[in-house]
C-alpha cells in the first residue's frame, strides 16, 4: 500500500505547548510557493488534503497528517514570504524554528524547491539550521514539468554538486518531482517508509547509524 494514501487529517497547532504525542513523523517544509501543498496533495492522491493557494503563505500553523503506518506527516508554514505582518512572519519563524530544533519525534526533513530556483538563501539555511539535529533531509525539485528533459538532468545534476558539502555533516538527497505529471512519488515514498524503519530498528535495539538512501539516483 501507498505510504501517504488514506492520509487524514489529524489535528493543527499554533504553539509547541499544543503539539500531538507522535511515535514518530517526518515534516515537510518549503519556500512559500515552491509547490509544497500540491506536491503533498499528490503524494496523498487526494486533491484538496493540503490546501492549495495562488498566494505564498497561506500555510500558516504547523498541520499534522496521519498516516496509513500510524505514523504522521507534517506540513509546515512556508517561508521567505514578506506579504504578511512582521509580528505574524515573526511568529513562523520561531515555530517552525522551535518545531525542528526540538521535536523528538521527527525523523527527517522533506525540503522543497522550485526546480527553476533551486537553493535560495533562504533553502541553504534551512539546511544549515536543520544540519545541527543530524537528521536525514531529502529534496524534491519540484515543478519538474516547468523543464525540458535535458533542462531537468542538468539542473538535478546542478544542485547535486552544490549539495556535496551539506553531505559531510548529515543525509542529504535529492531528486525530481512534478505534482502534476505524478512524477516521482513512489521515490519520495521510498525514501520516507527507509525513515520510518530505521526509527523502528533503533527503538528495537537493532542500529543506531543513520538510515542509508537506498536508491544510487538520489543521492549526491
Amino acid at each position: 500500500m501507498n505510504l501517504f494514501h488514506n492520509a487524514k487529517f489529524f489535528t493543527t497547532v499554533n504553539h509547541l505547548k499544543d503539539l500531538p504525542d507522535t511515535a514518530a513523523e517526518i515534516a515537510f517544509v518549503g519556500r512559500s510557493n515552491a509547490g509544497k501543498s500540491s506536491a503533498i496533495n499528490a503524494l496523498c492522491n487526494h486533491v484538496r488534503l493540503a490546501y492549495v493557494s495562488k498566494t505564498p503563505g497561506r500555510t500558516q500553523h504547523i498541520n499534522f497528517f496521519e498516516l496509513s503506518n500510524g505514523h504522521f506527516m507534517v506540513d509546515l508554514p512556508g517561508y521567505g514570504y514578506a506579504q504578511v505582518p512582521e509580528a505574524i512572519r515573526a511568529h513562523w519563524v520561531k515555530l517552525l524554528g522551535d518545531y525542528l530544533q526540538t521535536r523528538p519525534s521527527l525523523l527527517g526533513l522533506v525540503l522543497i524547491m522550485d526546480i527553476r530556483h533551486p537553493l535560495k538563501p533562504l533553502d541553504i539555511q534551512m539546511l544549515d539550521f536543520f544540519a545541527q539535529t543530524e537528521r536525514p533531509v531529502h529534496i524534491l525539485l519540484s515543478k519538474a514539468d516547468k523543464l525540458s528533459k535535458n533542462e531537468q538532468i542538468k539542473t538535478l545534476s546542478s544542485v547535486k554538486k552544490a549539495l556535496k558539502p551539506f553531505t559531510e555533516r548529515q543525509t542529504v538527497t535529492v531528486q525530481l518531482f512534478s505534482s502534476l505529471k505524478k512524477q516521482g512519488i513512489e521515490e519520495v515514498e521510498h525514501i520516507v517508509q527507509s525513515w520510518f524503519d530505521h526509527a523502528a530498528s533503533v527503538q528495537e535495539g537493532e542500529s543506531d547509524c543513520p538510515p542509508e538512501p537506498e536508491s544510487a539516483a538520489n543521492r549526491v
